[in-house]
């Protein structure tokens, strides 16, 4: 059988070749030198009568062949890797199961830092690195780099299995003695404040739908890689940040700030976790998935400004 002329170490460079599309940044991917990887791309090359990957001006693309295998190649992976590296049970009490999972500051924040808590005590064996969102993080889940990516629903790729976490809405957050905001923000008054924002992965989601909704653009005085920040940055100003309600009502716990409600369209939205779907079956997936689920079911009810 032709196949069996393919091992799993060259379907393996064959994925980080079409990912990388150079010869030397797939071989550093795989801790291999240049001349062996090229050696590896000469015999995939003759496996599959093509050359693969071409040069372009002064880029390598890859041929519609390449093109054609680099969905195949990353579902045959990880359809091995769920079959031979999944084991009939997992005892959370035992394990030492590595997890890779992206979230952001909010959703860590809000929902995961309970999990961490609780799976110090249910699954002490348990060790889990949280990445940032990224522009890469669904290729990431897709190679098998990552086990779940949570986040919002308008993120969602297609091909992959979800379910949702919990709801959440909007509120604004002011300093608890800024002089002109009472109870409420019109959206005449919110446009007219100076404001500060999160700037996340990816394009501008959240400005493009306020300009597409309200037909204006928010005065941003001051932006910050992540959501924690926000609060702090209204202390002792008139500055106004538009939270998540969930974490909000954290801030205000915490922090001498106050939550303010929105007189205008502000869309509630869904956090999603997201897992391969050649990882339905696996046993550590299917637990980790529940104890997360379980813990999102366990939040209190949602709560205005």
């Amino acid at each position: 059988m032709r196949y069996q002329r393919l091992d799993l170490n060259l379907l393996t460079a064959l994925r980080a070749l079409l990912t990388e599309k150079n010869v030397t940044r797939a071989g550093e991917s795989l801790f291999v030198s240049q001349s062996a990887m090229s050696g590896i791309l000469a015999r995939l090359r003759e496996y599959f009568d093509d050359p693969l990957i071409v040069p372009v001006g002064r880029r390598m693309e890859l041929t519609p062949l390449g093109e054609s295998l680099v969905g195949k190649v990353n579902d045959l992976l990880l359809m091995i890797d769920a079959t031979l590296g999944t084991k009939p049970e997992f005892d959370p009490a035992t394990t030492r199961r590595h997890f890779n999972i992206v979230a952001s500051d909010f959703a860590i924040g809000v929902l995961l830092l309970d999990v961490l808590r609780d799976l110090a005590t249910r699954a002490p064996g348990v060790t889990i690195e949280f990445r940032q969102p990224s522009r890469v993080c669904y290729q990431e889940l897709e190679n098998g780099e990552v086990d779940f990516v949570v986040a919002p629903e308008w993120h969602e790729m297609p091909g992959f299995s979800t379910c949702a976490l919990f709801d959440d809405s909007y509120c604004a957050v002011v300093d608890c003695d800024h002089p002109e905001v009472g109870a409420s923000l019109a959206l005449e008054q919110y446009l007219q404040m100076g404001h500060v924002s999160c700037v996340t992965f990816g394009p501008p989601m959240f400005e493009t739908w306020f300009a597409k909704a309200h037909g204006a653009q928010r005065r941003i005085e001051l932006s910050v890689p992540n959501f924690t920040m926000l609060p702090r940055l209204v202390l002792g100003t008139r500055r106004v940040a538009t939270l998540h309600t969930r974490q909000a009502v954290q801030a205000c716990a915490l922090l001498p700030v106050r939550m303010v409600r929105l007189d205008f369209e502000f869309p509630p939205f869904t956090e999603m976790l997201t897992w391969h779907k050649y990882r339905d079956h696996d046993p550590g997936i299917q637990w980790m998935r529940e104890f997360i689920v379980g813990h999102a079911q366990a939040l209190p009810a949602l709560r205005g400004g």
